[in-house]
């Protein structure tokens, strides 16, 4: 059988350049690899497959299928996971997995082959590399026994290797679209997070309050806010999902929700907690927790109730420099069907303050791998206790930036500070 000249080899080549010029659309691009080889191998039924993984975004892959991106002369159907070929199953999965093309003169006689339409009696798979990694096949059916030879193979074969560069840019201008779609709806769901936030930390008549949430480059479920309770007390809390991305945002917007919803069903705010951990049971489902602290300020006594929920305890300063911290009274919210909390009381006094956070102010780590810990976070609130609790807070803030190891946050970092005003 005569090998494809020189000249041959160069024209096809042009040709193929001709097509796939002026498109990066991966399914625009497939199908004028077909065009091309159905212009020098005629065939009944053609298509593209290539590895889901290079084929959808990874929040979506399905991994270990190969995919049909685009097909002529088979019936129409939508690509779904089910329509799937497992990797290495069939003509077009042995070709694949091999990087080998696999031509079959008699696809009855084959073991390997899958139906794909009925009326197929041969068909030839061949590879489509870029690098020495197989990223898809080109793969041509026919409808007599033995419709191909060697030379159509050859020919099949320097089309597929003439196609692969313009096939690999076309793959990853889609992952690079995918991408920017996902950051935009990421800044979207970010937006509407701090949104939702307080715009401002409320004014209480004796007392100084500040509050920060500093969301890292993952959508974090770290959440603050404050509302009033009966009585003329301040009520507030913090809360941290655990988990990252849009499910973590939804969650601690619906916990959000449910504590504005439930915070004075009482009896008081232990009853509060549990009646939020069993509906965010109900609507989020245990593999999504929360854990939070919740507490209720009686500003005319310095009275401060609280309860935990499997959460980094608080810190309170006295005016004298002393800390101490909060009890944590309870599980985490959202996982256990009867889950039971304990309210505490604590007294706020002139010159005192008390503050909430998250794991994020304490873990993150430096170039050595150390947290930034406890005891640094004691250490600046000693050392402010006579400034405005913004200025304390921005303090905290500066002082974790200026210790991690990158200017980037790993996790998110919330805070809110409240400081009772020393008597004149």
């Amino acid at each position: 059988m005569r090998k494809l000249t020189a000249e041959e080899r160069c024209g096809l080549l042009l040709e193929m350049s001709r097509r796939s010029r002026g498109t990066l659309d991966l399914e625009e691009t497939l199908g004028r690899l077909l065009d091309s080889a159905g212009a020098v191998v005629e065939y009944d039924a053609a298509g593209v497959f290539a590895l889901a993984d290079d084929l959808y975004p990874v929040r979506a892959r399905p991994e270990g299928k190969i995919a049909g991106v685009v097909r002529r002369g088979f019936l129409v159907r939508p690509v779904s996971e089910d329509a799937m070929l497992r990797s290495g199953a069939g003509i077009v999965g042995a070709a694949i997995a091999s990087g080998e093309t696999v031509a079959v003169p008699d696809v009855r006689l084959d073991p390997r082959y899958v139906v794909g339409r009925e009326e197929t009696l041969s068909e030839v798979a061949v590879p489509i590399r870029v690098d020495g990694r197989t990223i898809a096949a080109l793969n041509m059916e026919f409808d007599r026994v033995a419709a191909f030879d060697e030379r159509d193979v050859e020919l099949l074969e320097f089309l597929a290797e003439a196609a692969a560069l313009a096939i690999e840019k076309a793959m990853l201008h889609r992952h690079l679209l995918d991408r920017e779609q996902l950051e935009a709806q990421l800044r979207i769901a970010r937006d509407v997070q701090v949104g939702l936030l307080p715009r401002a930390a409320p004014r209480v008549e004796g007392y100084d309050v500040a509050a920060v949430c500093l969301p890292s480059l993952e959508l974090g479920g770290d959440c603050y806010d404050f509302f009033p309770l009966a009585g003329g007390r301040l009520g507030f809390v913090i809360g941290d999902v655990a988990g990252k991305g849009v499910p973590a945002a939804l969650t601690m917007a619906t916990f959000r929700a449910l504590l504005r919803a439930r915070r004075e069903t009482g009896p008081g705010l232990s009853g509060t907690m549990e009646a939020v951990s069993r509906l965010l049971r109900e609507s989020s489902g245990p593999r999504s927790f929360v854990t939070a602290v919740f507490a209720a300020l009686e500003p005319a006594t310095g009275r401060l109730d609280y309860v935990g929920a499997g959460h980094p305890p608080g810190v309170v300063t006295r005016a004298d420099g002393r800390t101490e911290e909060l009890s944590n009274c309870g599980p985490v919210l959202g996982v256990f069907d009867e889950a039971a909390y304990v309210e505490r009381s604590t007294t706020l006094h002139p010159g005192d303050q008390v503050m909430l956070y998250t794991d994020g102010l304490v873990e993150e780590r430096n170039a050595a791998g150390e947290q930034f810990g406890i005891e640094r976070v004691r250490a600046v609130l000693g050392a402010t206790l006579s400034r405005p609790a913004a200025e304390v807070a921005e303090e905290l803030v500066r002082e974790v930036r200026g210790f991690c190891a990158s200017p980037q946050l790993a996790d998110d970092l919330t805070l809110v500070l409240l400081r009772r005003m020393p008597t004149a």
